[in-house]
């Protein structure tokens, strides 16, 4: 059982009623689970589940004008108490300190720590420098219950990057590629330098997964889970095979192979109109498509 399904049931079977104690909380409440953890991304498996894994869920409070510190200590502790095994999987004391992925959160906070904001309203300048992974795990996951639809709202704001940022990040990643696998990769080969190429291959590897989750209109995950990833972008189905095979016995053939899929990708969606092959060309030629100046004039790698 996927530790999603786990997290539901085991709120179905014991949060509903938690919450029904509350009556004064739970309209004001936003009941899920997202954040860190393979399972808020459906990515986890038997090998995932050696670390954080648990049945548990979260429960999302607005500000103390709604939902005051005592409730909201009551509230903490009465999930504290409930069953420390669930189906065969066994719970994890909450910690006094902190850095706990379940039970009660303010919602501001949860949203401060991911976002920096505590009501998920971001600059064209905050989303081009804040890491994807952490406004996957803000959107990720499921919600259960939100009977004010707050989170939910933010949720959906923040499902999907400006066009902008993604243009500009987008530029920044095609311009890697081609520097690393276009250039500086068969030039290392050439050199004989093995360390060299294949820090190339990976630098180029990396940035190709991110172009592919962008054209994609994906944020891309924590970077052990980047190829677990591209197996939910259908229109990238061929990329895996060429970047494997360039990050285990490498191939210029398998750079190129992966750059013309990238940028028969980025002329489908109109991103750019160079006939040029290199990437380093196309990458200009988006950058030129950011209809925000301050993002247009950064430089070019200022969303990488």
């Amino acid at each position: 059982m996927k530790g999603l399904e786990l997290c539901r049931r085991f709120y179905a079977e014991y949060g509903e009623e938690l919450l029904a104690q509350f009556p004064e909380i739970a309209p004001h409440a936003a009941v899920g689970l997202c954040g860190a953890g393979s399972e808020c991304l459906g990515f986890d498996d038997d090998i995932s589940r050696d670390h954080d894994f648990e049945p548990g869920f979260c429960i999302f409070l607005p500000g103390e004008d709604l939902v005051g510190r005592r409730q909201e200590f009551l509230l903490a502790r009465a999930y504290d108490k409930l069953p420390r095994e669930f189906l065969g999987c066994a719970r994890s004391r909450i910690s006094p300190v902190g850095g706990n992925r379940h039970g009660v959160l303010r919602l501001a906070d949860f949203l401060r720590a991911h976002t920096g904001s505590p009501d998920g309203r971001l600059s064209l300048t905050d989303w081009l420098r804040l890491p994807e992974q952490s406004l996957l795990e803000v959107t990720c996951g499921a919600l259960w219950r939100d009977d004010g639809g707050e989170f939910s709202r933010i949720r959906a704001s923040l499902s999907r990057m400006p066009e902008d940022v993604r243009r500009k990040k987008l530029a920044g990643e095609l311009l890697l590629m081609g520097q690393a696998g276009q250039y500086n990769y068969p030039r290392c080969l050439r050199r004989g330098d093995a360390g060299a190429a294949g820090l190339c291959a990976a630098e180029f590897v990396r940035s190709a997964l991110h172009a592919a989750h962008l054209l994609a209109g994906r944020y891309m995950p924590y970077y052990k889970w980047a190829f677990r990833s591209l197996d939910d972008l259908p229109e990238f189905s061929d990329l895996r095979q060429p970047l494997e095979r360039l990050l285990s016995v490498g191939g210029v053939q398998e750079a190129e192979r992966v750059t013309a899929l990238i940028l028969a990708a980025l002329r489908a969606q109109g991103l750019s109109d160079s006939p040029s092959e290199e990437a380093e060309a196309h990458a200009y030629a988006v950058n030129n498509t950011v209809r925000a100046s301050e993002l247009r004039n950064l430089h070019i790698l200022a969303g990488v």
